[in-house]
C-alpha cells in the first residue's frame, strides 16, 4: 500500500527458514530509526517495509544483513551513454545511489559503465534508465535495444570523427584570417560565416548537454565549454553588428570568432583521441571475448554438424581439429593432442591432453584432434568466468578514486565562482579594456579547466593493470587488491597444494626383485583399497597389469591391507603390519626407507607372508616452480612463512627445500587466520596464499587474498586475486603489476591536479601584472584537450611493462 508519504517495499529474504529466524528479523527491522511500518513473511520469505526515503531501505537491508541473513539482489553491470567528463560520471553515481531498491551504485568513467546493486523486487534496469535520462544521460540494456552497443559506440565514433575533421577544417581559414589578415574587407563577416556551424552545429551538443545540466541545477564539463565559448562567440557577434557601441566610448571592438571555432575544434579533437585510447584500455576484455568461436562441429549420429556456440548443450560430443579454439570447457573422451592453455595460464608451453583430461573454452588445439564431451557452456565456463571478473574488477573502484570523485564534484562549480571572479577583477582594474579583457580571461579560465584529466586518472590505469594480469593469467577481482598488493610486506603460504603439488605420488621404489608378477599383485591389492595413498601407488604402477584374481580383501585400519592372491597372503601397509606378522625386511629395503623417513616421505611396504618384497616412498612432491618464486619474494624485501597442518618433521623438510626461514607446523584453520591477524597487530601488511576450504577463514582475514586456479571453489570466491595456473611465480607479478599501476595512478593525478593548479591562475590572469602575459583562448583549448589524452596515454604504457 502505498501514501502521498509512504511506500511498501517487498524485501526478499534468504536463510529465513523459520518462525524464530523470522522474529529475529522483524525485532531488527523494529529498531530501524524512520520505518513506518514492517511485516515478516515467512511463506513467502519476504519482508514488507513501508518506508519514507530511499536511505530507510538502505537501513533496512543493512539490519538484516548485520543479523546474519541475507537480502536476494542482484548485480549487473550496465554501459552508460553520452557522459562527457569526470562530473557526468558523478552525476550519473549520485542519481543512481538515490533511488529506491539501489544499494550500490559505481560509475567508471573510464570504460563508461555503472556497476549496481539492486533489490529486484523495488526497481529494474528500466526504471534506473528512466532515472539516469532525466539528467540528461541513458543506460544501455539490451533488451530494450534494436541497436547492439558495438554498433552505437562505433556510430557515435564515427560521428564525432566527422565532426572532428569539418570543425578543423572551418577553423584553419578562421584561424588564419584573425591572426594574420584581419584588415581585409568583410574579415569579420567571413570569420563569423566560418565559425557559426562550428559552434552551432558541430559543437551543439556540448551546449545541449550543457543545458540538460542547468535544468537539474548541475554542471559538467560541457557547462564549462558552453559558458567559454558561448561568451565569445556571442560577444564577437555583438562587436561585428554594432562596433559603434564601443567606438563611441572610444574602444575598438574585438571579435573572438577564431577562438571560440578552435577551442571547440580543440575539444572535440581531444574527445577523439580521448575515446580511441580509452578503448585501448579495454583491450584485455575484447581479446578474452575474441577467444570464443561462434560455431563449432558437434557429433550427432556419428558425424560432424556444423552448430552455433550458443546452441551447445552440457553433455554433447564435440570435434576438435588442429589450429581450433575449443568453445566450452568438458572432457576429452577420444583421441589426444596438445592444447596451448596461455590464455590461462600465462604460459607458453602446450599441454598434453589425453582421454580423461580437462579441456578449456578458448584454449587452442595443436596438431592432434580429439573429441570431448561438453561439461560446462556459456556463462560457466572458466573463460566466461574469467571476463566476468576481468569487467567486475575494472568496473570497480580505488579507494584514491573516492577522494578524486570528491573533488570532481565541486570542480565545475568552483571554476564558474574563479571565471566569474576573474571577469569582475578585470572589470575592476583592467582599465579601458577590461570588460573585454575579463570576457576572455572568463572564458580561458572556463575552457582550460579539465575534470576529465581528474575522471581518468585512476580508472584508465585500473583497467590497462588488471587487463595486463588477466593476459599473465593472474584475476584480480577488484581495485583495492591492486592498490594495496603494492604495499605487501609479508606473504604467508599454505604448504598443501600453494607450495606442494597437493597430490601425493611415488617419489621412489625399490624392489628385492624384478618380478613383474609383483608389481601386479600390489596394483590388484591397492586399486581394491580406499586408503588416499592407494592412488598413488595404482597411479605409479600404471603399466603392470592386474590379471590376478583378488580373495579375503581385508582393511587394517591405521595399518594397511591384506589379501590372498593364488593361495599366498600378501600384505601392504606401514612397518607396523609388518613387524605384527612376523615380516623380515632385507637390509637394503631397511636402508632406503629409512633415508626416505628422514626426508618426510610416508613408506608402504609390500611383502608376502615371509618376507618384504618392496618399499614405496610418498610424498606431496614440491611445484618446480616454487623455491624460486619464493626466493624472488624474498629478494624483494617480503618475509615468506608456511602454514601447515602437517607434522614438524614434514614442514621441517619442506621449508627447507624451498629456502623458507618461518613456518609453523601442526596449525587448525582457525589457527591460520590467528596468525595473520598477530602479524596484522604488528603493522604488516599480509597476504595470503592457499587452495583449499580450510584456506577461506585465513584468506579472508588476510589484507591482499590469494587462491591457487586449481584449488577449491571456495577459496577463490573467498580471495580477491586469483593464480590461474596455481604458479607460485605468478605472485610477484601480481606485485609489480600492482606498483606499476600505482605509480601511473600517482603520475596521472599529479600531473592533472598540477596542470588544473597551474594554468586556471595563468589562464585567469595571473602573471599580466608581473609580465604582461595573458593566455590565449585557443591555447587553452588546446592544452585542456591533450590533458586528458596524456593521462590515457601514460596509462596505456603500463602495457609495455615487462
Amino acid at each position: 500500500m502505498t501514501t502521498s508519504n509512504t511506500t511498501d517495499i517487498e524485501i526478499p529474504l534468504e536463510g529465513v527458514e523459520s518462525e524464530h529466524c523470522a522474529l529475529i528479523v522483524d525485532k531488527g527491522l523494529a529498531n530501524v530509526q524512520g520505518i513506518v511500518s514492517h511485516k515478516v513473511e515467512l511463506n513467502n520469505r519476504r519482508a514488507i517495509v513501508s518506508t519514507t526515503t530511499p536511505q530507510q531501505i538502505h537501513d533496512a537491508v543493512n539490519a538484516i544483513r548485520n543479523l546474519g541473513y541475507g537480502v536476494t539482489t542482484i548485480t549487473t553491470t550496465l554501459p552508460v551513454l553520452q557522459m562527457t567528463c569526470a562530473s557526468c560520471a558523478v552525476s550519473v553515481e549520485s542519481m543512481l545511489n538515490t533511488q529506491p531498491g539501489v544499494l550500490t551504485a559505481a560509475v567508471n568513467y573510464a570504460s563508461a559503465t555503472v556497476q549496481v546493486e539492486y533489490i529486484p523486487t523495488v526497481t529494474s534496469p528500466a526504471a534506473l534508465r528512466k532515472a539516469v535520462q532525466n539528467i540528461g544521460y541513458d543506460l544501455y540494456i539490451e533488451e530494450s535495444k534494436t541497436e547492439s552497443l558495438d554498433d552505437i559506440q562505433h556510430r557515435r565514433f564515427s560521428e564525432l570523427k566527422r565532426k572532428t575533421i569539418l570543425a578543423i577544417a572551418l577553423s584553419i581559414p578562421t584561424m588564419v584570417i584573425g591572426m594574420f589578415f584581419m584588415t581585409i574587407p568583410f574579415a569579420n563577416e567571413i570569420m563569423w560565416a566560418l565559425s557559426t556551424p562550428i559552434i552551432l552545429w558541430l559543437g551543439k551538443d556540448f551546449f545541449i548537454n550543457a543545458w540538460k545540466q542547468a535544468k537539474h541545477r548541475s554542471a559538467n564539463m560541457d557547462t564549462l565549454v558552453a559558458l567559454g565559448t558561448g561568451t565569445a562567440y556571442v560577444f564577437s557577434v555583438f562587436n561585428m553588428l554594432f562596433p559603434e557601441f564601443w567606438h563611441a566610448r572610444g574602444l575598438h571592438s574585438h571579435v573572438y570568432f577564431e577562438a571560440a571555432a578552435v577551442i571547440i575544434s580543440f575539444i572535440l579533437l581531444g574527445k577523439l583521441l580521448e575515446e580511441k585510447a580509452k578503448g585501448n584500455t579495454s583491450s584485455a576484455i575484447r581479446k578474452l571475448m575474441g577467444l570464443q568461436p561462434n560455431e563449432v562441429m558437434v557429433v550427432k549420429d556419428g558425424a560432424p554438424v556444423a552448430v552455433p556456440i550458443a546452441q551447445v548443450m552440457p553433455g554433447d560430443v564435440l570435434l576438435v581439429k588442429p589450429g581450433e579454439r575449443i568453445a566450452v570447457d568438458g572432457m576429452v573422451v577420444s583421441g589426444n593432442s596438445f592444447v596451448d592453455e596461455s590464455m590461462l595460464s600465462g604460459e607458453p608451453v602446450p599441454v598434453e591432453k589425453q582421454e580423461h583430461d580437462t579441456v578449456f573454452a578458448g584454449t587452442i588445439n595443436q596438431k592432434g584432434s580429439f573429441l570431448f564431451k561438453a561439461e560446462k557452456v556459456g556463462a560457466n565456463t572458466i573463460l566466461a568466468h574469467i571476463i566476468k571478473t576481468v569487467q567486475d574488477a575494472q568496473g570497480s573502484k580505488a579507494p584514491v578514486q573516492k577522494i578524486v570523485d570528491k573533488i570532481a564534484s565541486v570542480f565545475v562549480p568552483v571554476v564558474i565562482l574563479i571565471a566569474l571572479a576573474a571577469l569582475v577583477t578585470w572589470m575592476l582594474l583592467g582599465g579601458e579594456n577590461g570588460f573585454s579583457q575579463g570576457l576572455i580571461a572568463f572564458a580561458t579560465v572556463l575552457v582550460i579547466a579539465c575534470p576529465c584529466a581528474l575522471g581518468l586518472a585512476t580508472p584508465t590505469a585500473i583497467m590497462v593493470g588488471i587487463g595486463k594480469a588477466a593476459e599473465r593469467g593472474i584475476l584480480i577481482k577488484d581495485a583495492v587488491s591492486i592498490e594495496l598488493a603494492k604495499r605487501v610486506n609479508t606473504i604467508v603460504l599454505d604448504k598443501t597444494g600453494t607450495i606442494t603439488e597437493g597430490k601425493p605420488v611415488v617419489t621412489d621404489a625399490h624392489w628385492t626383485n624384478h618380478d613383474e608378477r609383483s608389481r601386479q599383485i600390489l596394483k590388484a591389492m591397492e586399486a581394491k583399497s580406499e586408503h588416499p595413498l592407494a592412488e598413488a601407488v595404482t597411479a605409479h604402477l600404471h603399466e603392470a597389469k592386474s590379471a590376478y584374481a583378488i580373495e579375503q580383501f581385508t582393511s587394517i585400519t591405521g595399518k594397511g591391507v591384506s589379501a590372498i592372491v593364488s593361495g599366498q597372503r600378501y600384505f601392504a601397509g606401514n612397518k607396523k603390519l609388518l613387524e605384527e606378522n612376523n615380516i623380515t625386511i632385507p637390509v637394503d629395503l631397511e636402508t632406503k626407507a629409512s633415508a626416505w623417513s628422514r626426508e618426510s616421505k610416508t613408506v608402504i611396504w609390500f611383502a608376502d607372508s615371509t618376507q618384504a618384497q618392496a618399499a614405496l616412498a610418498i610424498a606431496d612432491t614440491i611445484k618446480p616452480t616454487s623455491a624460486e618464486a619464493i626466493a624472488k619474494l624474498k629478494a624483494d624485501g617480503i618475509t615468506v612463512y608456511m602454514l601447515t597442518g602437517d607434522n614438524e618433521s614434514t614442514a621441517r623438510a619442506i621449508a627447507a627445500q624451498v629456502g623458507i626461514d618461518h613456518y609453523r607446523a601442526e596449525v587448525l584453520p582457525e589457527g591460520k587466520a590467528e596468525f595473520i591477524l598477530q602479524l596484522q597487530k604488528e603493522h604488516k601488511i599480509v597476504a595470503m596464499v592457499g587452495d583449499g576450504i580450510n584456506d577461506s577463514t585465513a584468506l579472508a582475514q588476510a589484507d591482499v587474498s590469494i587462491a591457487m586456479g586449481k584449488g577449491s571453489d571456495i577459496a577463490m570466491d573467498v580471495a580477491k586475486m586469483t593464480i590461474i595456473s596455481s604458479d607460485l611465480g605468478k605472485i610477484s607479478d601480481a606485485i609489480k603489476i600492482s606498483k606499476d599501476t600505482v605509480t601511473a595512478i600517482r603520475q596521472n593525478l599529479f600531473w592533472a591536479l598540477i596542470y588544473n593548479i597551474i594554468g586556471i591562475p595563468i589562464a585567469a590572469g595571473l602573471l599580466y601584472p608581473v609580465n604582461g602575459f595573458l593566455l590565449n583562448p585557443m591555447i587553452a583549448g588546446a592544452a585542456m584537450a591533450l590533458s586528458s589524452v596524456s593521462v590515457v596515454t601514460n596509462s596505456l604504457r603500463l602495457k609495455l611493462k615487462k
